[in-house]
């Protein structure tokens, strides 16, 4: 397994205040970060994970998939499994409509790699019941493939499906087992379509430390102590900008390019992308690997944030040579060590508590499946519990004032960490982070008026707790039932 040498930040001239004003920055600017790793010159000189979060907990890297997949297709042409100029179609031909679309017959593994194929968006998302790797091929397109670049994540999941039909294997099983001096995870796994297809453009689980061994095998062009595991032209080609992104950009860090399923960064080097604050940065120039992850959705610029503390921070004050160690280098292991997802701010108290404490509330008809709702204080300001029944069965979610209380996510039973605070004397606000395989978080806002409350629920994540989206109204119920 590929480990590395701990290093003080200036000892390989980086400043550990540069670091501690990242880390602060992102505080101010109320970014759930969740873990911060920087590499130069091939030594770990910061690591660090936000409680609850911890070394060996498994995170979704959404997008960062992509860069996986496009390795994967870069060892099956090394093995000459594939060429990169043929058409796609030649590998799917159980997937094909009777007439293929002209366009969609000439598009090559290339394009794809480019994201430039033919569709503007992401097929299987208009039927996610139906094949997605199908869905690919029968989707009718909107242009050319070579010619504009659009995100489509059907392209990463059909070449993901392409290197599972070619190696016999999941992806990430063969990636594993080609680039087994990295040492990545065996606890490392990718979800499946429901098709038992591996996501190739957003499933994958795992370790920051194995982003941070997938970035050295970027970095180092493929090689790793002595042994060349991916063709050194693959990866300079990949991570280098093929496909001009400005018109698609919504951020400014979305517009500087694209490779073969890595993205360009602002400051000369590449960049793996995944929603939410995924991120491995490539900075050669610098020497320099930085592994973040995150939960920024929802949050207005939330990624770029994360890019400008980097690139402010820290890239202006590197070095070449080591510097004076001073007292900022305790201080920032210190830091480090303390790192958590910070709770709610807020008022941890209100005279509405104990009115509302422990009062049941029906709920008025509504489309997500709720019929009761109310919440539950501790004898202090420590917490509580939100109570509510969710088509027809009890579940309760527990919650901190000023820390995050842990638990099991109702209905979901995924693991999540929860805290409240109140915004107005009687409005209380609940934010629930989601800290399993699913990334995101869940938010309640409860206006108490009376002897009714209205309830806005808010879920930001992407594919599940729909039934936390939307509006409840609820009273006071007198039944004692």
């Amino acid at each position: 397994m590929l480990t590395f040498q701990n290093a003080l930040p200036e000892e390989t001239g980086i400043p550990s205040q540069c670091v501690i004003r990242m880390i602060r920055r992102l505080e101010r600017y109320q970014i759930p970060m969740h873990s911060i790793l920087l590499l130069r010159h091939d030594k770990l000189i910061a690591e660090g994970y936000y409680a609850p979060y911890t070394a060996d907990t498994l995170h979704r890297m959404f997008s960062v998939s992509k860069s996986f997949t496009s390795v994967a297709i870069g060892l099956l042409e090394a093995e000459g499994k594939l060429s990169l100029d043929d058409p796609i179609v030649r590998y799917f031909p159980d997937k094909l409509p009777k007439r293929v679309h002209p366009w969609i017959a000439e598009m090559t593994i290339r394009d794809m790699l480019m994201m430039r194929t033919c569709h503007a968006s992401t097929t299987y998302k208009l039927d996610m019941e139906s094949d997605w790797v199908e869905s690919f091929f029968i989707v009718p397109p909107t242009h050319p493939a070579g010619t504009i670049f659009h995100y489509d994540t059907s392209s990463a999941h059909t070449l993901c499906a392409l290197a599972e039909r070619l190696s016999g294997m999941p992806m990430l099983d063969y990636l594993k087992r080609k680039l087994a001096p990295l040492g990545l995870s065996e606890a490392s796994y990718m979800l499946k379509d429901p098709f038992g297809v591996s996501i190739g453009g957003s499933g994958l689980v795992a370790t920051p430390a194995d982003l941070l061994r997938f970035g050295y095998l970027v970095l180092h062009d493929g090689l790793v102590e002595g042994e060349q595991l991916v063709p050194a032209s693959y990866l300079k080609t990949a991570t280098s900008r093929l496909s001009d992104t400005r018109m698609t950009a919504p951020v400014r860090s979305e517009s500087c390019g694209y490779g073969y399923q890595f993205w360009q960064n602002e400051r000369g080097g590449a960049l793996c992308y995944g929603m939410g604050g995924q991120f491995v940065f490539f900075l050669p120039e610098y020497d320099l690997l930085c592994v973040t992850t995150a939960d920024t959705q929802g949050i207005g610029g939330g990624n770029q944030f994360i890019h400008d503390a980097l690139y402010e921070e820290i890239l202006p004050y590197v070095q070449d040579a080591p510097l004076p160690v001073g007292e900022d280098a305790a201080q920032l292991a210190a830091l480090l060590r303390e790192l958590r997802i910070a709770p709610l701010s807020g008022e941890l108290s209100s005279p509405c508590a104990a009115q509302v404490n422990g009062v049941r509330y029906r709920a008025a008809e509504n489309p997500m499946g709720f019929s009761s709702m109310g919440v539950r204080f501790g004898d202090d300001t420590s917490g509580g519990e939100l109570l509510f029944t969710l088509h027809g069965k009890p579940y309760a979610l527990p919650f901190g004032f000023g820390s995050l209380s842990l638990g099991s996510f109702p209905l979901y039973d995924m693991r999540s960490a929860a805290s409240a605070c109140w915004v107005t004397e009687n409005t209380l606000y609940l934010k629930a982070h989601i800290i399993d395989e699913y990334v995101g978080s869940v938010h309640f806002e409860i206006a108490f008026a009376g002897d009714t409350a209205t309830v806005f629920l808010k879920k930001q994540e992407e594919s599940l707790f729909g039934e936390f989206n939307g509006h409840l109204y609820l009273t006071r119920d007198e039944s004692g039932e």
